[in-house]
């Protein structure tokens, strides 16, 4: 369990805001999760909480109210910011054209004690972190008490890099929310990555915690920095890590983007393009985390891994976690020694379940010949993401709350959920769930209702009592029923209304006639490409 506790030194705000606004904000429930103060000359103060906003009286603020707060706060910076000496507040200045200042935000900085839980266990790998989330989510709170924890706890040298004094505080004295480590100011933003380099070289940090890096030299500067074997802390513009792989001044943190000219054999070999994407180099942050919530963040592991998945068009793994109302940490992913290494397969029906018509879905292509007569509704159904969203997955179980769950390795997968699209750029795959004789269901589209028709499918059909003469040896006659039913859902729902040519699945020759015909009754026209195991059947529209 984690105990939280939060500092904030609001009197010290508070009194240098005007005085009607300052009466309006002694009550304890208007101080309460105040996030901040906006003054705007000639409108009316407005006090900001999570999701709502709250006039602070009916006059509008005046020249001379302005002036006599800025007269209190001293002086601007060249960011424009400016703070009160040993507390984590920051005032930030609206300036018109002559420079005179029209408005005023005033945000409240609190030191949390407590929320590092979220990550303690990463803190002790010594990998870099990097921070990722949209304004307030806590993404300064977390590095000031990941810098706090480094320093006391763990006895790490910690240097931190406070470009705009929101770390550690104004003044020359840091704030106690810290701890023990050191804090180096920056005179001016551009500065910041010349600050990182001068930490390491004169004062011998273990730990290096950073504002936030927005520049192309201060993703340098951090990689320099990794290199000579420090950790760093940062986060970086952008509330996701593939926001930071589209980003070309920032991808370098997360190793970085190349085009791969592959040679015609290497080109046969992996079935792609002449020309790839891949991984540059080894992340600067080997850790990443997304941060949603205060109390919800997802966590990559091994962003190289992340990258790599994401290149190939597969569905990285993430981990999430969630810290509960009494400050227990939940993992919303199993780990993985508590899996179990089988799972119960589904039944090896090929054909639709006319019981089931009622939830429509468009392809079924079942290759499983190994059968679990044993009880299987209290397994969790492993699915296997092909060209589909995994939150999608996610998304539908929590609704519903069905026992399912997104995997990464096809030995473990019960089924390979996946567009037609998706599995036609990734033909290994393909290839491999035939020989693990994992099923295959292809829908429609990469959409939330496919998604839960698709799985309400499955799992009605894992339920269903199996009978061992249903199973038949591959190219039976349940594998012809299977290939003309593919056959025709792919003309009726794809070919003849939306005008698209589908690439049917591998099958037998006998069964590839079969369904050429069937094309003809259509007045369609087909043609038959692969080799050997992998010739398949292409229908084009009208």
């Amino acid at each position: 369990m984690t105990t939280q506790r939060i500092t904030d030194d609001l009197d010290r705000l508070l009194e240098r805001l005007p005085d009607d606004v300052r009466e309006a904000l002694q009550s304890p429930e208007r101080r309460e999760q105040l996030l901040e103060v906006v003054l705007d000359l000639g409108r009316v103060p407005e006090a900001r909480y999570p999701g709502r906003a709250l006039a602070l009286g009916e006059a509008c603020l005046t020249k001379d109210d302005l002036q006599a707060m800025v007269a209190r706060l001293g002086r601007f910076g060249a960011d424009n910011r400016a703070g009160i000496e040993r507390t984590l507040h920051r005032i930030s200045a609206i300036r018109n054209r002559q420079g005179e200042v029209v408005g005023l935000t005033c945000r409240v900085g609190r030191a949390v004690y407590g929320t590092v839980g979220m990550v303690r266990d990463l803190l002790d790998s010594a990998q870099s972190l990097l921070l990722m989330g949209r304004p307030g989510v806590g993404k300064t709170t977390a590095r000031r008490e990941i810098a706090r924890v480094l320093a006391d706890d763990l006895q790490r040298r910690v240097v931190v890099i406070d470009t705009s004094n929101e770390i550690a505080g104004d003044g020359d004295i840091p704030h106690p929310a810290i701890g023990r480590a050191r804090r180096m100011q920056v005179t001016r933003p551009e500065h910041q990555h010349q600050v990182m380099i001068e930490a390491v070289e004169n004062h011998m940090p273990e730990v290096i915690v950073i504002d936030e890096i927005g520049t192309e030299l201060e993703a340098q500067a951090a990689r320099t920095i990794a290199e000579r074997g420090v950790m760093l802390v940062a986060t970086a513009h952008g509330n996701a890590l593939a926001n930071l792989i589209k980003n070309p001044t920032l991808s370098d943190l997360v190793g970085g983007i190349q085009s791969v000219t592959l040679g015609d054999d290497e080109a046969r070999r992996r079935r792609s393009q002449k020309t790839v994407l891949e991984r540059a180099a080894e992340p600067t942050f080997p850790v990443a985390v997304e941060m949603h919530s205060r109390h919800r963040w997802s966590v990559h592991t091994d962003v190289a891994a992340t990258v790599d998945h994401w290149l190939q068009a597969q569905q990285p793994r993430v981990q999430m976690r969630e810290l509960s109302s009494d400050g227990t940490l939940r993992l919303v992913d199993e780990p993985e020694e508590t899996r179990p290494h089988r799972r119960p397969a589904l039944a090896a029906v090929p054909m639709p379940n006319p019981e089931l018509r009622s939830v429509p879905g468009p392809l079924m292509a079942s290759d499983a010949s190994e059968v679990d007569n044993g009880p299987v509704a209290t397994e969790d159904l492993q699915v296997i993401c092909c060209g589909i969203t995994s939150r999608l997955v996610d998304e539908a179980s929590r609704r519903h709350r069905w026992p399912v769950r997104v995997v990464e390795d096809l030995a473990e997968a019960d089924v390979v959920l996946s567009i037609r699209q998706g599995l036609g750029r990734q033909p290994s795959l393909r290839r491999q769930a035939r020989d693990l004789r994992v099923p295959i269901l292809v829908i429609k589209s990469d959409s939330l209702p496919q998604v839960e028709r698709a799985l309400e499918r499955l799992l009605l059909r894992r339920d269903v009592p199996q009978e061992p003469e249903a199973v038949t040896p591959p190219g039976g006659q349940d594998d012809e029923l299977a290939g003309l039913e593919e056959c025709r859902l792919a003309v009726e729902q794809v070919v003849m209304p939306e005008g698209r040519p589908v690439e049917l699945l591998p099958r037998s020759e006998r069964v590839r006639r079969m369904q050429a015909d069937l094309v003809s009754r259509y007045r369609l026209r087909s043609d038959v490409f692969g080799q050997a195991d992998h010739c398949r059947l292409r229908v084009f529209p009208p």
